[in-house]
């Protein structure tokens, strides 16, 4: 994530969490999908971490809020210490 001011980079970060799928058996994942239908079109990589995607796993490795799209704790911290947000 970067974020620029005035076309001047001010703050940048990269986050690379880690994902350990377990093993299912068909079941479990016919069973899953069936549950969670049309829903995980809308997610990136057709999992929810938030939902029962969290079962699809053996071991998740980083910032929770990066795997669902954007590392939120660091943006905060940013942005409070930029003024954006109260301290």
């Amino acid at each position: 994530m970067a974020i620029a001011r005035g076309g001047t980079l001010i703050w940048a970060m990269m986050e690379s969490p880690s994902l350990l799928m377990r093993d299912f058996s068909d079941g479990f994942l016919d069973a899953y999908l069936a549950q969670e239908g049309e829903a995980l079109l809308g997610s990136v990589g057709c999992y929810r971490l938030e939902s029962r995607g969290a079962q699809l796993f053996e071991a998740v490795d980083g910032d929770y809020f990066a795997i669902l799209g954007l590392p939120l704790v660091p943006l905060l911290g940013l942005l409070r210490r930029e003024g954006a947000l109260a301290a």
